[in-house]
């Protein structure tokens, strides 16, 4: 029987837990046991007594949790844990399963790390967006969470209303609020804005991207789009220079009118397109805001802090970090049923071994038995080679 373990999240300010009760039961159901260290689900309002009812088993500490677990579920990397001062990695058994978000492409110790002590891990990052795998698509599901959050975080800094409203005192006109970029998080800001009121507009280079902002009813901001701005797994692709600057003249065209800009735009495993400066930051209106989502990747405007909000030239500017930990409880329940669905998907077979000539768990794989598995990963080091 596979014993799978979650350990309380470490890292500061993380407050999601990979499996929820409700998915204990899905992990149960092919033949698991399931352990669960103590006060690992409060931060996400999962108390201990929900997990035992599911039928999970309680540990007393992570220790005891990693020297028992075959495969151990996480949401960050793996970092030192602050309580045995062991680093997480070292904490895995011998020949454990590691499962969470791992940002292998950017994260080269942590890579290393995991080679040496030849374990199997897979980065829910990594999974490929296909048909089969839509319901582990982890990376959606908490751009979901930032794209909502992050225009409701936008409201708190923006001193006007966003509906139009007709008052005895007057009519006050409708926040106008620009997203830059249309993926999950992108839309799911248009939408937020639309139900609080706001006139929306919106760009993205992907050509699709057209038909679903205008489905949300924003208004889609034209100009010439490249014919090959999208990978085959739907990431958006690094552009040329020539059409970043006209990018961003039409994206400065929009500024001086624009009260809320919810920047978006991300390429997978790299840097964060530069797109806003700071002398189109001067055009804005005072008492604007800006909420970049890519702040951990560098930022879509020049001005951004990441984990920061700072005013500069009248803006108020908003580089917000793992916004999905601010809403801990249906962030946890998305992100947990990704996880369930792929751990189910590598381990549901009947004599429960990993087949790496499936698509989705070799394309996830980030190191197995001191290999580099992941060509994503391969492409970023530059090596494939067996630790020695």
């Amino acid at each position: 029987m596979i014993k799978i373990g979650v350990p309380k999240e470490v890292k500061e300010g993380e407050t999601r837990v990979s499996a929820i009760p409700a998915t204990v039961s899905d992990l149960k159901k092919f033949g698991a046991e399931v352990l669960v260290e103590k006060g690992a689900g409060e931060g996400a309002s999962f108390a201990d007594s929900e997990y035992e009812k599911a039928g999970a088993v309680l540990v007393a500490d992570a220790a005891a949790l990693y020297n028992q677990a075959d495969v151990v579920l996480k949401v960050q990397p793996p970092i030192k844990h602050p309580k045995t001062g062991k680093h997480e990695v070292d904490m895995l058994k011998d020949g454990a399963v590691l499962v969470g978000f791992l940002a292998p492409t950017t994260n080269r110790e942590l890579v290393d790390k995991l080679r040496e002590r030849r374990l199997t891990a897979f980065a829910m990052e990594l999974i490929p967006r296909i048909t089969r795998a839509q319901s582990m698509d982890a990376l959606s599901s908490m751009a979901t969470v930032a794209g909502y959050k992050a225009v409701l975080l936008s409201t708190q800094y923006f001193g006007k209303f966003f509906p139009l409203l007709m008052t005895a005192a007057g009519t006050i006109p409708p926040a106008n609020v620009f997203v830059l970029g249309a993926g999950v998080a992108g839309l799911q800001a248009i939408a937020t804005a639309k139900r609080l009121g706001a006139r929306v507009e919106a760009f993205d280079v992907r050509k699709a991207a057209k038909e679903q902002i205008e489905s949300l009813g924003a208004r889609f901001i034209e100009m010439e789009l490249p014919e090959d701005a999208e990978t085959a797994g739907g990431y958006a692709k690094e552009v040329s220079a020539e059409f970043v600057k006209k990018e961003m003249e039409a994206i400065g065209g929009r500024l001086p009118r624009t009260d809320v800009l919810i920047c978006t735009a991300q390429v997978f495993g790299k840097k964060a397109p530069l797109l806003v400066t700071e002398e189109m930051v001067k055009s804005m209106r005072q008492g604007s805001v800006i909420v970049d989502l890519a702040a951990e990747q560098g930022g879509n405007c020049e001005l951004t802090e990441p984990g920061k909000v700072v005013v500069k030239h009248g803006v108020t500017i908003v580089g917000p970090v793992n916004l999905p930990a601010t809403l801990p409880v249906h962030a946890s329940q998305m992100y947990a049923k990704n996880v369930a669905n792929f751990v189910t998907h590598i381990f549901g077979t009947e004599d429960q071994t990993l087949n790496f000539e499936d698509e989705i768990t070799r394309s996830a794989c980030v190191t197995h038995d001191g290999n580099l598995v992941s060509d994503i990963v391969k492409s970023v080091f530059g090596e494939g080679g067996t630790t020695s």
